[in-house]
């Protein structure tokens, strides 16, 4: 955790935001595998490590914004929890180290949320997405957990993002630390990966880098010789020469700072020709989004620069055609780049996305429900303390080619008879974590190689 005073500031800010009412954040509890004692490995809320800053099941924050009171309900250790875990601190010692006064028992907060709905005072918190936390509000508050969701604060939700949005100091170096180690687990990949192996075999040690560095991953890792599937956390297939390996992986630091970047290296010791063409035309891509970076430019139009120049690389290839600012305004490029140019992250992986992208992405606006560019999940104008990624991508997906040319759809922009020529390409993306600042944007970390002469230097 941070020192006190963070957690002091940022919760007399957000009572000041949310100006009356109780403001409750429900911890999140261990979750079983297989039977009670044998758990998920545990992690806290990260709104609730943002606010409380303790990294404990079993505990629930309550803000009092018009009296000022902070609370935080949970129990002391047993002597069985002593037994089994260590000698553990009290609750009320937990709650001294982020300038928490009054420590209750779990037990009390029934009392205490029943009172407050008797006099009809407002009980404001944030979406839950955990079961377990939909039953707790079922039982505090008697809310539908089928409804629990459309039930949580409005007024909360835009308060949070408000200050989860603006990374301080700290936390953006915090952030590097975890890109930092981030990049370990991606030179680690390049320098290992060889036909013959498995994909499992590379995903471990990856996962071995960041453990090591006293954190964890901050999502599944993506290790995969078939790019084109975005998210593919399946990890057995054999590498072979001629293929493409596209590593996704991040670390979480001690305290839960995340770090996401993505690689993309052939398994040979070299690119193809065709593998370096279509892997320059993905990182001129990146690179034009990255130019764009500063405070008041849309992230839209940061993705918008990036899908024109992925377009234009790809007409003069032939695999597209036409006007080029037509077939991105209709979204003809998603064929081939079906995804967003980058995310917020901080606590998150994807940061604050159980709060709704549109309020973290897109300042309350609507999001479009064009194909491609409604995953989009940052769209509103750089502000300095805005924390985000950049990765633009190239990735041919044979279910997705095969739908539209049997739909006949964008013909005019896209020759199918060039694509075939592509069909088991997979896919590529780079992605790097960078910081906007007051006149421009700073990359967080390490440099990782991205130019085909960096990657091949060290394959």
């Amino acid at each position: 955790m941070f020192e006190a005073e963070t957690y002091i500031e940022r919760r007399s800010r957000l009572k000041k935001e949310i100006g009356s009412g109780l403001i409750l954040f429900p911890g999140n509890d261990e979750s079983p595998m297989n039977y009670a004692d044998n758990t998920f490995p545990f992690r806290q809320d990260s709104s609730f490590l943002y606010f409380f800053g303790l990294d404990r099941p079993g505990l629930a924050g309550l803000i009092d914004a018009d009296s000022g009171k902070e609370t935080i309900f949970g129990d002391n250790p047993t002597v069985d929890d002593i037994v089994w875990m260590g000698a553990q601190p009290t609750l009320s010692d937990r709650c001294h180290a982020v300038g928490i006064s009054t420590a209750s028992p779990l037990s009390a907060l029934d009392s205490v949320l029943d009172q407050a709905m008797k006099q009809n005072r407002k009980v404001h918190f944030l979406p839950p997405y955990r079961p377990e936390n939909k039953i707790k509000l079922w039982r505090l508050l008697a809310i539908d957990p089928a409804v629990a969701g459309d039930a949580a604060s409005i007024d909360l939700i835009r308060a949070v993002v408000n200050q989860r949005n603006y990374k301080t100091d700290e936390e953006i170096e915090e952030i590097e630390k975890a890109v930092n180690i981030t990049v370990e687990m991606h030179l680690t990949a390049m320098r290992m990966a060889r036909p013959g192996m498995v994909e499992e075999q590379i995903a471990a040690s990856v996962h071995e880098v960041a453990l090591a560095a006293g954190g964890d991953i901050s999502f599944p890792v993506i290790a995969t010789v078939h790019g084109e599937i975005l998210h593919n956390h399946y990890h057995g297939h054999t590498l072979e020469k001629g293929q493409l390996f596209l590593l996704d992986a991040g670390a979480e630091t001690g305290r839960h700072y995340a770090g996401d970047m993505s690689s993309t290296f052939p398994v040979d010791r070299t690119f193809t020709t065709r593998q370096k063409e279509i892997y320059q035309i993905s990182l001129d891509a990146h690179l034009a989004a990255v130019d764009m970076l500063r405070p008041g430019v849309p992230f839209r139009e940061v993705h918008r620069r990036a899908c024109k120049t992925i377009a234009a690389g790809l007409k003069e290839l032939g695999l597209m055609k036409g006007n080029i600012d037509d077939a991105v305004e209709q979204g003809a490029h998603a064929l081939f780049f079906p995804c967003g140019t980058g995310h917020m992250i901080g606590l998150d992986v994807h940061d604050m996305e159980d709060l709704g992208e549109v309020y973290v992405g897109y300042d309350g606006k609507p999001k479009s429900t064009l194909f491609g560019l409604k995953s989009l999940r940052l769209a509103r104008p750089l502000e300095p303390g805005f924390v985000h990624t950049i990765e633009p991508g190239i990735y041919f997906v044979p279910p997705l080619i095969d739908l539209w040319r049997g739909e006949g759809r964008f013909g005019d922009f896209i020759d199918y008879d060039r694509v075939d020529g592509y069909i088991d390409f997979g896919g590529i993306r780079n992605e790097e974590v960078y910081a906007i600042t007051s006149d421009g944007a700073r990359l967080l970390g390490n440099p990782l190689p991205k130019t085909i002469d960096e990657v091949e230097t060290v394959r």
